[in-house]
């Protein structure tokens, strides 16, 4: 389309004559921070108008060809209009004369060729990421709902094809994980699920009544990684310290149960953590956490390296669960991540901060980390820059090899190294839109992605893989573990 079709046509949609506002960029996969900033500029203006670069502007930094990308952009319900932009977007800026410009925060304090041309007429130039709140879910609803006969798995088929591998290499890893022999060392929980029957409302303050009709218990934490792991057929040694009563002895026969090797050292300081949800009509009303946050003691620290030296020389990978209740100490995380490279273990990372504060990024030199959002923003202290800014800055500040950085409702979001193009970044959505309990969507995943990479998967393979045992494991109510046959199942459903 010649440049006076395009204007014209920009010019139709906007039949108020509204405030114009312009994007541009490559928009290779359309993820949630991609969605972020385009809420944002269009509540800059009245008409949101986007140029997705064309294949020769993105120079070969596009993964996906024009027309699919632009397709992406055209469905979001932000854009007026979108089109492929063939020229410098400074050029264009000064034919289209919008309103405004707006790029992301990270562009603030760069060389940006947008500002001459705006310049030149009073237009402006605004930064912005967007709110962390912002769901892409939301808008993409529609799109996303397909249903197979058991679990609503909605599975992003063009993916593989992106990064080199098929749905069929994927049963093969789910079926070699029995050569995998995985260490798992972190804070041990126990869940404990107290089913309520709902009575209504107090007469006497606003106040939820409710009678406890039964409850149930299950392995968290760090625990139900190493029985994750071990249910996909794994051979699995955990490490972790419990209180002296009564959970210890739960603790031990659980693991024993879902064969998993357990190593559990005494802390008479403290007792073993349990989490208790309340839950009514399939919500959970109130938890209520029985614990201590203490870092253990330097001689139970050394008991715990100690124990891990005994089976070093036999692990493939070495996973870090930590939730932040003082099982793993800097001192004794820097021992360990030593050892564990010295003896040429692969290193994965997980840190947990929802009620509890912590830091992910201080679980240096490792092959894989995966926080949240949140819990890179607080480890970066960066609430403004977009996800694959923050991606790579957590990734700088751990040393980190790959990031996943997981996305709640919004997916996960993949920054991996790439030995020809530096840094790739793509994004997975949830497979599961209908999730049941969220409680044990990480724990899964790391299992998952652990046993793939442990048999030398790509990070492609292990997000998809993890995403996948996340979108089984939200489907029930409970932290139980994963089994060969599920993932197997759900592949092939």
């Amino acid at each position: 389309m010649a440049n006076d079709e395009l204007l014209a046509e920009i010019k139709r949609k906007n039949a108020s004559n509204g405030d114009v506002v312009f994007v541009s960029g490559n928009f290779n996969i359309l993820h949630p921070g991609h969605l972020r900033l385009l809420q944002f500029a269009r509540e800059c203006g009245d008409f949101l108008v986007v140029g997705v670069n064309t294949n020769r502007m993105a120079a070969g930094a596009a993964i996906l060809d024009e027309t699919h990308r632009l397709e992406s952009v055209k469905a979001n319900n932000w854009v007026g209009h979108a089109f492929l932009l063939d020229m410098p977007a400074a050029d264009f800026i000064t034919l289209l004369k919008p309103h405004a410009v707006v790029k992301g925060k990270e562009h603030e304090n760069r060389l940006n060729p947008e500002a001459a041309a705006l310049a030149s007429y009073g237009g402006a130039l605004q930064f912005g990421s967007g709110e962390t709140v912002f769901s892409a879910y939301e808008l993409l609803r529609g799109e996303l709902a397909r249903q197979t006969d058991e679990l609503p798995l909605d599975l992003p088929y063009d993916f593989p094809g992106r990064h080199g591998f098929t749905l069929g290499s994927l049963e093969d890893i789910v079926r070699s994980a029995g050569k995998v022999r995985i260490g798992v060392v972190g804070d041990v929980i126990v869940d404990e699920y107290v089913s309520c029957n709902p009575l209504g409302m107090s007469q006497e303050d606003p106040t939820i009544v409710v009678t406890p009709m039964g409850s149930d218990r299950f392995l968290g934490g760090a625990a139900i990684v190493a029985a994750h792991c071990a249910g996909l057929g794994a051979q699995v040694s955990y490490f972790t310290v419990t209180g002296e009563d009564a959970l210890h002895g739960y603790i031990e026969q659980k693991l024993e149960e879902y064969n998993v090797s357990g190593h559990l050292i005494v802390d008479d300081t403290r007792p073993t953590t349990l989490k208790q949800r309340f839950r009514a009509s399939g919500k959970t009303l109130l938890r209520v956490n029985h614990l201590r946050q203490h870092g253990i003691r330097r001689d139970l620290q050394q008991q715990l390296l100690a124990k891990i030296l005994t089976v070093l020389d036999d692990l493939d990978v070495l996973v870090f669960s930590d939730f932040n209740y003082g099982c793993l100490p800097q001192t004794l995380v820097d021992e360990i991540t030593t050892e564990a490279r010295s003896h040429g273990v692969l290193l994965m990372a997980d840190s947990q901060c929802s009620s509890q504060i912590g830091d992910v990024s201080r679980f240096k030199d490792v092959d894989l980390l995966t926080p949240t959002e949140m819990e890179a923003r607080v480890s970066t202290r960066n609430h403004e820059d977009g996800l694959v800014i923050l991606a790579e800055k957590v990734r700088h500040q751990a040393r980190a090899q790959h990031i996943l950085l997981k996305l709640g409702a919004d997916g996960v979001l993949v920054h991996a190294a790439d030995q020809t193009k530096g840094w790739l970044t793509d994004q997975l959505p949830a497979f599961n839109c209908q999730a049941k309990d969220t409680a044990g969507a990480g724990d899964s995943l790391l299992a998952a992605t652990a046993v793939t990479i442990a048999l030398g998967g790509s990070i492609w393979q292990a997000a998809f893989l993890g995403s996948l045992a996340a979108a089984c494991q939200v489907s029930r109510v409970g932290n139980t573990p994963l089994t060969t046959a599920e993932l197997l199942k759900a592949l092939t459903a």
